[in-house]
């Protein structure tokens, strides 16, 4: 983030303390930080605090004579690359989604033409409320992106889904965020080119328990997976990211159902539907524990033991069955050690499934957990092999590659 420039918004909440941690992160990864801090903020954070963090004046009076002789507000939304709101109370969302502007960060908020980045913030409650979601809503139809909230102990004593994302997830939002609208042709590539469809993605491991300790799972660290969500939201898509346990942190706007077995990973996907389209990036465990332990199972001096296994649900064959509700295209991915192209050709056939993206992931390949990936996307026509690339890249090809296929299919083509 060498010479990018963030505007972070801290609004009112206990959470404004972690917005401390958030300057600091920023900085060290070369950002420039600008802060406006609420007046609701202000009684959780002190404004030497992010001045002092951030080596630049701290802003939170919209009728500052000095500031708005210059109009202010509108010079701070526009010298910054991005504008970060760290943490977005139900308050703050609420007039965004109403377009308000009668303080310092609503108007810049309102004034700006570079990304907005939300990282709420609230009671479990306040965040299921229907108005809540309405407006979280409308302001990802406007564009506007959303990391968290996490599920977790809240200020309040109650627990649930309203704890603002962990400072470190909130800066890798703002580092994808800022390099994506960096690199060169890529709105015009792909902004927009799905708008109005629904996107399902899956992504990472699932985790069969074997006792209440140990578990079977596999390698995948969901990187592919949540880059395809990342990617299928730039270019305009409802998203919703099923995703096992990874340290990966939610896709900005994206409606994100995290889950651990199969069975949940299945059952989270039958909530999403319908969609147009389905990616299937995740790893699922192929077999679980047919009967798992309620205790941990103890060795006991044994020096072997059976484990008994059951076939886990086929969740890519179930999302391709013909049907009211298959997608329009579903696409799957196939991580495979050998044959890698006739296994995956195999798989396509037997699973129903209109794509399979086969990649490598023997040892040595670095595929797993690694940076980057070498796809072939095997679909009726042929195979198509793509050059090594970063999994970013990977994902917005394979996202172009979607778009032009789902708009073909609206041309009747």
């Amino acid at each position: 983030m060498d010479g990018k420039r963030v505007l972070l918004i801290v609004a009112g909440g206990v959470a404004a303390c972690k917005s401390l941690d958030l300057v600091r992160l920023l900085r060290a990864r070369g950002a420039a930080v600008r802060c406006v801090l609420t007046a609701a903020g202000a009684e959780f954070v002190t404004p030497l605090s992010l001045a002092a963090l951030s080596g630049d004046k701290v802003h939170g009076d919209l009728f500052s004579l000095t500031d708005e002789s210059e109009m202010g507000h509108i010079r701070l939304s526009r010298e910054a690359d991005l504008v970060a709101v760290a943490p977005a109370t139900a308050d703050l969302m609420a007039k965004m989604a109403h377009g308000l502007a009668d303080d310092l960060a609503t108007a810049a908020l309102l004034a700006t033409d570079k990304p907005v980045l939300l990282a709420p913030s609230m009671n479990a409650q306040m965040w299921a409320h229907p108005a809540t979601r309405r407006n979280a809503a409308t302001l990802a139809a406007d564009g506007v992106h959303r990391v968290g909230p996490d599920e977790g102990a809240l200020a309040c004593g109650e627990t649930g889904a309203g704890r603002m994302a962990e400072p470190a997830d909130i800066a890798a939002a703002i580092e994808r965020l800022l390099a994506r609208e960096g690199r060169e042709g890529e709105k015009p590539a792909a902004r927009g080119r799905l708008d109005g469809l629904r996107a399902l993605v899956t992504s990472g491991p699932t985790v069969e328990p074997i006792d209440p300790v140990r578990y079977i799972a596999n390698r995948s660290s969901g990187k592919q997976g949540h880059a395809i969500a990342c990617a299928l939201g730039d270019a305009g898509a409802e998203v919703v990211l099923v995703t096992g346990p990874t340290a990966q942190p939610d896709p900005p706007g994206a409606r994100v159902a995290h889950v651990e077995t199969a069975g949940e990973m299945l059952a989270a996907c039958r909530d999403a539907l319908p969609v147009d389209v389905a990616v299937c990036a995740a790893a699922v465990a192929d077999w679980r524990a047919a009967a798992p332990g309620n205790r941990k199972l103890k060795r006991n001096g044994a020096r072997r033991r059976t484990l008994e296994l059951v076939a886990n649900p086929d969740i890519l064959a179930t999302l391709s069955e013909p049907g009211e509700s298959r997608p329009a295209l579903v696409v799957g991915f196939a991580a495979e050690t050998d044959e890698v192209v006739a296994n995956a050709g195999a798989k396509r056939a037997a699973k129903g499934c209109d794509w399979i993206v086969a990649n490598d992931v023997s040892p040595g390949t670095g595929v797993f957990g690694g940076e980057r990936n070498r796809v072939h996307v095997i679909d009726g026509a042929g195979v198509e092999t793509w050059e090594t690339a970063p999994k970013d890249e990977v994902a917005r090809r394979l996202g172009a590659r979607i778009a032009a296929a789902m708009e073909a299919r609206r041309r009747g083509a």
